[in-house]
């Protein structure tokens, strides 16, 4: 990733200003690497980017033209209000070009921008691409409330690229048309069941606690800070019953996770269904597990480091461009090499040193 490509890919952003009035004092580029450059440093609004601006002008003079100087905080923000967030989103996702898993996870899953809301809008809810292996973002849809889900995910699979992976999803995703949706783009899928799938969920249900003891199991242990997490995996793929079987575009299997976990003395247990288009046990348990990395590494990030919920952007597209800024800037931070700490003491580094933000912005640059 070098500063030429991530220019040359800018320019597939159209600039919402008036530029043919011939009065624009600031470049989009100069505008959108300070920004990213902010978020990486633990900036969270339209001030910070002005005030980190002003205190690394000639640090960034060295690789931006800032014709006018340093735009202030009301251009960072009318630029990010107008911005096609779609636009944005595709044009840094493609910049950062990182090789994926040839058998990966892509997990999709939505989460709502808390303080996105106003009077003209309800807060935006918007649903990611996530790569697991990797921890970077293939795409996004924004819809109107997590119910709009549904429809969300078949538009997404329609903007990236899954062939080859397995797309993991909650039981929201557990229709009929996104199994076919997803087949047709040449990936798996390992999709949660539930209720709203009654009598596909009953009659899993019913089996695994009649039968479910004589399929193979595949267990994990996972011991950390006083917490015991114990997982049973178990997978049917021969067609126990055949009613509704068909009417999914290459269902090839029924999964069953048994989870139990021991903290403080006490044991919570929960079961979970999943349909599947998998016939090996150890990776249907690889990509049921993995799906919880949307939580853990993605949305987590975003609350608790990034402090997204807390974030007072909330008018026309500036929630959702902050949106993809951070999670372009959780991608770098996570993949930047520079020594082994954690994503939030490696952002408090950059934003003291400014060969650490480079060494984080452009690996690649010599």
């Amino acid at each position: 990733m070098e500063l030429k490509g991530l220019r040359e890919s800018l320019t597939s952003v159209k600039d919402p200003r008036r530029i043919s009035y011939g009065n624009i004092r600031h470049k989009l580029d100069d505008i959108v690497i300070i920004g990213l450059c902010t978020v990486i440093s633990n900036g969270e609004d339209y001030n910070d980017m002005e005030a980190f601006g002003h205190e690394r002008e000639e640090w960034l003079r060295t690789f931006l033209e800032l014709p006018n100087g340093i735009p202030d905080s009301d251009t960072f923000r009318r630029v990010f209000e107008r911005i096609n967030p779609q636009e944005l989103s595709e044009c840094l996702y493609d910049w950062l070009d990182m090789a994926r898993a040839e058998r990966g996870v892509v997990a999709i899953d939505g989460k709502t921008i808390r303080g996105s809301g106003n009077a003209q809008h309800k807060a935006y809810h918007v649903v990611s691409a996530f790569v697991a292996e990797n921890q970077i973002t293939l795409g996004e849809i924004v819809v109107d409330e997590k119910s709009n889900e549904i429809t969300a995910v078949p538009e997404l699979l329609d903007l990236i690229d899954v062939g080859g992976s397995i797309v993991t999803a909650d039981a929201m995703s557990c229709q009929k048309e996104i199994t076919k949706k997803i087949t047709k783009k040449d990936a798996d899928y390992v999709i949660g069941l539930k209720e709203n799938q009654l009598s596909l969920y009953h009659d899993a249900e019913l089996y695994f606690r009649d039968m479910g003891e004589q399929l193979p199991k595949y267990e994990t242990l996972e011991k950390d800070h006083g917490r015991i997490e114990k997982r049973i995996y178990s997978l049917l793929t021969e067609r126990a019953w055949e009613y509704e079987w068909d009417e999914w575009d290459n269902l090839n299997g029924i999964g069953m996770v048994k989870t139990r976990v021991t903290e403080n003395g006490n044991v919570r247990e929960d079961t979970r269904f999943f349909i599947t288009s998998l016939t090996n046990l150890s990776e249907f348990a690889y990509a049921a597990r993995k799906h919880w990395s949307i939580e853990n590494q993605l949305h987590w990030n975003l609350d608790v480091i990034f402090r997204e919920d807390a974030a007072r952007a909330r008018k026309d597209n500036s929630p959702l461009n902050m949106n993809v800024l951070r999670k372009t800037a959780l991608a770098l931070v996570d993949k930047a090499k520079y020594v082994r700490i954690s994503k939030k003491k490696m952002m408090f580094k950059a934003a003291l040193n400014p060969l650490v933000l480079l060494n984080i912005l452009f690996p690649d640059q010599k």
